[in-house]
């Protein structure tokens, strides 16, 4: 029965990594993992030490690219080390202050000011500011992409093992 309870929290959790994968405050895929972690330690799955490790290490990667992805996008597209060090401020500072929708809004209007701060005129700036959201938009993607596949080994590992939670 606890097996059963635990796999149904798991499940839970893969669907709150999810919508992490859009929601700034929730770290998706790490939350995803510990449902494949959770799952794991149930007495109806053989523990796979090597599985629980790489999927670890992917979900703390793609949370740190995650915030990296957004400087990357100022920088491709021309913008000088003011634009990219307000990015990451503008990132921070928005979610502390308005929520999950700074996450759109931080890094574009940091990159903006940082390259403003730089001598760059507005029209000018928009562009490396355009990049930090093209960032954070295909940050989103990759946390989605990784939720999702976490999703799937979730239920594969479950349904390899599904006769011996019933």
């Amino acid at each position: 029965m606890m097996d059963i309870i635990l796999f149904i929290l798991g499940l839970v959790l893969c669907l709150i990594g999810i919508t992490g994968s859009f929601v700034p405050m929730i770290p998706g895929p790490f939350v995803s993992w510990l449902a494949i972690l959770i799952l794991n330690l149930t007495d109806a799955v053989e523990f796979n030490l090597n599985f629980v490790l790489i999927t670890l290490s992917v979900a703390v990667a793609v949370g740190l690219i995650d915030y990296i992805i957004p400087i990357i996008g100022v920088k491709k597209l021309g913008g000088s080390k003011s634009g990219q060090v307000g990015t990451f401020i503008g990132l921070v500072l928005a979610i502390i202050v308005i929520g999950p929708f700074g996450i759109l809004v931080g890094p574009f209007v940091g990159a903006l000011i940082g390259e403003m701060v730089n001598k760059k005129s507005f029209s000018e700036s928009l562009k490396p500011a355009f990049g930090s959201l093209v960032g954070v938009v295909a940050g989103s993607l990759i946390k989605f992409c990784v939720t999702l596949s976490y999703l799937f080994f979730y239920l594969n590992i479950f349904w390899t093992y599904k006769e011996n939670f019933f």
